[in-house]
């Protein structure tokens, strides 16, 4: 274990209580932007409760709006074993060479390299599709290729679930309903295992409604891997190891970004995923840079405290105790201060009282 930084947090300081029943199990009835909103104004160290359509009065006009457009995959699929007929089910993870595919095993603990399995389709039927096991690795996962489809990707929608999180635990799991709203409304490129869940609230309407006001709207990628859901394990949160994924941005965003920063506009991320993306962007490039596309992989950890670069604002979700997600935001409650965590806590424990909706499928915070 390495020594702690000056101001370093254990793990334990971002846990807290949820009852239960506040994991929404369920997307928000009727329209997408239904749910509510906790507005936390960071300057007064206070929050209010409004609307999601209501933070539209934080944007103004000249500001940017960045959102995560991946696209979930139907990522979760089920087959048996050729020979024994045994029953398994594989979790895309990440595409490593064309048909050849990270995934996750269950069960895997006596699958050996050279195993063939035999996918269904969603009735239960053996489908034209298999897989065979090339190596496990070191983290209990392994290595497929994927035979009579190129690619896979082609045959998921026909062959695949959703991979809802596992804390939404219902009978219909998941559900005709999960195909669409576990899937914001303009997701484009295929490639995440989880939804960008902040952007879950928008609707065409209120996007539009946000351009008239004057505010530009563009687009970054980060394929969004299952380490969006692995807890710290470590006693303190500076030995944890962030997960690695793979992000865009492109040359609109880019100009987007550079035209807002000249003018004095205000950067607002949707969803963590997009602050990530953001932060690791200005690691490697400054708004005076090329706009040449960018591509890249990044396991950026940001924890309070850290002075962020690109980002102004927050629109977020409410996340998972001892979650990386949770650290993220407390860092951005306070930029460069280590106190931003009191700020979420009152946060978290305010949506408590009031009995907010928490997680993927809940209510969202904005902070200003």
């Amino acid at each position: 274990m390495a020594a702690p930084e000056e101001h370093a947090f254990r793990t334990e300081d971002f846990d807290f209580e949820l009852p239960a029943e506040l994991i929404a199990q369920h997307p928000t009835p009727d329209a997408r932007d239904r749910s509510r909103l906790l507005a936390v104004h960071r300057n007064e160290n206070a929050v209010s409760h409004q609307t999601f359509p209501d933070h539209v009065k934080y944007l103004t006009k000249g500001d940017l709006l960045i959102l995560n457009n991946t696209k979930v995959i139907p990522a979760r699929l089920r087959g048996e074993k050729q020979g024994t007929g045994g029953k398994m089910e594989l979790l895309l993870v990440e595409e490593k060479q064309p048909n050849q595919w990270l995934v996750m095993l269950k069960p895997g603990k006596r699958v050996r390299p050279g195993t063939r399995i035999n996918l269904h389709d969603l009735k239960g039927n053996v489908s034209n599709v298999s897989a065979e096991v090339l190596d496990k690795t070191e983290d209990g996962r392994y290595h497929v290729q994927f035979l009579g489809s190129s690619p896979i990707l082609d045959c998921v929608d026909a062959l695949g679930e959703m991979p809802l999180p596992p804390y939404i635990q219902r009978k219909d799991h998941p559900s005709e309903e999960d195909k669409e709203r576990y899937q914001t409304v303009y997701a484009d490129p295929r490639g995440s295992v989880a939804a960008p869940t902040a952007g879950l609230h928008y609707t065409p309407e209120l996007l539009d409604r946000i351009r008239h006001a004057g505010v530009e709207i563009a687009w970054v990628t980060l394929h969004v891997g299952l380490g969006t859901f692995a807890p710290v394990q470590s006693e303190w949160i500076t030995d944890h190891k962030m997960h690695e994924e793979r992000f865009e941005v492109t040359t609109p965003t880019l100009t987007a970004i550079q035209k807002t920063r000249s003018e004095g506009g205000k950067i607002t991320a949707v969803g963590t995923t997009s602050l990530r993306v953001l932060e690791s962007l200005a690691r490697i490039w400054s708004p005076g840079d090329s706009t040449d596309p960018i591509q890249g992989r990044t396991d950026i950890f940001i924890y309070p405290p850290y002075q962020f670069q690109l980002t102004d604002q927050l629109i977020t979700n409410f996340h998972l105790p001892k979650s990386t997600l949770l650290m993220l935001v407390s860092a951005f409650a306070s930029p460069g201060k280590p106190d931003g965590l009191d700020l979420i806590r009152k946060a978290y424990q305010e949506a408590i009282q009031n009995r907010y909706r928490f997680f993927s499928y809940g209510d969202a915070m904005i902070l200003a």
